[in-house]
């Protein structure tokens, strides 16, 4: 990879809607193999952030790098580089869910031998295994947690982007999805984890960045951002959402 180091690499990244700008020149890194937690209220600009660095959303000035490479200008490569788990279950509903990963597999180039092998595994590894036959809407809610997990890892990217993953989830299912996150970083992913739950970010993640109104307020090893004093306001606008 051009750069093996920098996971992620945002530069005075500004985005609008319309006249209102959703991210205010804001500028940071996630380096490889971190856990890093985007926190913020709803509204601050976390999805929209993750949305300009998987290419769904354009953005007016800055520079936006995965390993290196230029999302826009080489979007394809960086493409493969990352799994994104949103919130939507926007799945196909006239395959099963095996059938699912299959044909997700395939937009990476994942020849379908190998793509149905890797299925069976996720599927295996998020306890969906016996339901592979069935489609979605057979499944329960966290049971769509869970595949939403495995279409975002069929590819095997480096990166893996999830937005606000555990939102509406029971406490079970909560803490069933932090368990397979962090074996997965210890396993060598890169996770970028949006979220608005300071106890997700504590439990989970080395590095906290948080962002507000668009502005990114800090960046920093976890135990120093959870002892600043001066953050204080923001952990309760943060946290009084919960």
């Amino acid at each position: 990879m051009r750069d093996s180091e920098r996971a992620i690499s945002i530069q005075n990244l500004t985005k609008y809607y319309g006249k209102l700008r959703a991210l205010n020149d804001i500028s940071f890194e996630v380096k490889r193999g971190d856990f890093f937690a985007f926190l913020g209220p709803n509204g601050a600009g976390k999805t929209t952030t993750i949305n300009v660095v998987t290419g769904l959303s354009n953005f007016q000035h800055g520079q936006v790098r995965a390993f290196g490479y230029s999302t826009t200008t080489e979007y394809t490569r960086t493409r493969r580089l990352i799994g994104l788990c949103a919130q939507e279950f926007n799945f196909d509903p006239f395959l099963t869910i095996h059938q699912l990963l299959v044909y997700q597999a395939g937009y990476f180039g994942v020849l379908p031998q190998e793509a149905a092998h890797r299925a069976d595994e996720l599927l295996k590894r998020f306890q969906l295994i016996e339901r592979r036959n069935v489609k979605h809407r057979a499944l329960s809610s966290g049971m769509k947690k869970r595949l939403l997990l495995c279409r975002a890892l069929i590819h095997d990217p480096e990166i893996l982007i999830l937005d606000e993953p555990t939102a509406g989830c029971d406490l079970e299912l909560k803490f069933l999805i932090w368990d397979y996150l962090t074996q997965l970083n210890n396993e060598g992913k890169t996770i970028f984890l949006t979220t608005h739950y300071m106890e997700e970010a504590e439990r989970l993640c080395k590095t906290i960045g948080i962002i507000n109104h668009g502005r990114i307020v800090r960046i920093g090893n976890k135990q120093e951002i959870l002892q600043d004093k001066s953050l204080e306001a923001v952990f309760l606008e943060v946290t009084g959402l919960e």
